[in-house]
């Protein structure tokens, strides 16, 4: 079934000058695989419009800790205290993470957290 990210994982951000930091983490260790096959750099990189996010997008996979941590560079315009697009703060590019949808196994609705899609839109 096709779910949203934020039924299986949550997100914590930060930002530094000019790059935001976004980790993924699974909530259950089975989701972990899920969601590192599905969120590429390509993937994350199609989440943001082109003007979001200018500069180079790492990922990085804690496996142990269940979570994928990706660094934004050039995607907060210029930095925090620099820029007008107040929408581009750490947070908000964390945020727009958890609507990336993804392919899960029908078996795992009872584990899916929130609502469920029809709720999202």
């Amino acid at each position: 079934m096709q779910v949203t990210l934020r039924r299986i994982a949550h997100t914590r951000s930060g930002d530094k000058g000019n790059t935001s930091n976004i980790a993924v983490i699974a909530y259950e260790p089975d989701f972990y695989p899920v969601i590192e096959r599905a969120l590429t750099v390509a993937a994350m990189r199609g989440i943001y419009p082109e003007q979001a996010v200018r500069g180079a997008i790492t990922r990085y996979a804690v496996e142990g800790l269940g979570v994928l941590n990706f660094v934004l560079e050039g995607a907060l315009g210029g930095g925090v205290s620099r820029s007008l697009a107040i929408d581009n703060y750490g947070k908000a590019l964390a945020s727009a993470v958890l609507r990336f949808e993804l392919e899960v196994p029908d078996a795992w609705a009872p584990r899916l957290r929130g609502p469920g899609r029809e709720a999202e839109e």
